[in-house]
C-alpha cells in the first residue's frame, strides 16, 4: 500500500483544487493523488493552524511534512516578515506546495524535498508538525526528538495529535526530551502541544 509519507513516482495523477477559509480569508490549493488528505483540509491541520496564527512567526519557521502546503503556505501569507521552510519526503507534495505558494505570490517560502530533517540547514524559531500517524510511533517520536537540535534557544516545537492516537503518551515523551510540553488547546479531539527549547543550540 502506498502512503503519502513515502515517495512513489509511479502514482497516477488526478489534480484538483480544494478551498477552505482560515483567518477570514478563503484559500484555494491544488492537490493530487498520493498526498495527505487530498480532498479537503483535515481537521488536525486546521486545529494546528488556529493555534499557530496567534504565535510570533517573524523568524525562521519549519513546516515538517508539509504535504501540498496548506499550513506553511497559509501562515506565510499572514506573516510576510517571517521565513518559512516547507519540507516533505514526497516529490509530488513538494511540487504541489511550490505551485501553491507561487499562486499565493509568496516570496518568504522555500520548499525542500527532504526525508524528515535530512536536507534541512540552519536552526529555527518555530517547528510545527502534523505527524503522519500511519508511519508509526518510532518515526513520529524521532521527528519530535530531533526537532530539539534544530531549534534556537527559546524556540518552540508545536505539534497536533488526536487523543485516540496517543496524544498523552506523546506529550510525556516530548516532555522527557525538552523538559516541558504544554497542552495549548483541545479541538474536536485534537490536542495541540508546545515544547520550548531552553538550551543554547550548538548545531548552527
Amino acid at each position: 500500500m502506498d502512503h503519502y509519507f513515502t515517495n512513489n513516482s509511479n502514482l497516477q495523477s488526478n489534480p484538483k483544487l480544494i478551498s477552505f477559509e482560515f483567518n477570514n480569508k478563503k484559500f484555494t490549493f491544488k492537490t493530487d493523488i498520493g498526498v495527505f488528505c487530498n480532498s479537503y483540509l483535515d481537521e488536525g491541520s486546521l486545529a494546528l493552524m488556529k493555534v499557530l496564527i496567534k504565535q510570533n512567526m517573524q523568524g525562521r519557521n519549519l513546516d515538517v511534512g508539509c504535504g501540498y502546503g496548506p499550513i506553511g503556505g497559509s501562515l506565510a501569507y499572514f506573516n510576510p516578515g517571517g521565513h518559512f521552510i516547507l519540507i516533505d519526503i514526497n516529490t509530488r507534495a513538494c511540487a504541489l506546495a511550490r505551485e501553491n505558494v507561487q499562486a499565493l505570490n509568496l516570496t518568504n517560502v522555500e520548499v525542500i524535498e527532504s526525508d524528515v530533517y535530512q536536507n534541512v540547514e540552519g536552526t529555527f524559531d518555530n517547528i510545527f508538525i502534523n505527524p503522519p500517524i500511519r508511519a508509526g510511533k518510532k518515526v513520529i517520536y524521532k521527528m519530535f526528538e530531533d526537532a530539539k537540535g534544530l531549534l534556537n534557544k527559546n524556540g518552540s516545537l508545536f505539534f497536533v495529535i488526536r487523543k485516540s492516537h496517543g496524544a498523552e503518551s506523546a506529550q510525556r515523551f516530548v516532555n522527557s526530551v525538552f523538559g516541558n510540553c504544554t497542552l495549548l488547546k483541545r479541538d474536536k479531539g485534537y490536542y495541540i502541544y508546545q515544547a520550548i527549547n531552553d538550551e543554547q543550540n550548538t548545531n548552527v
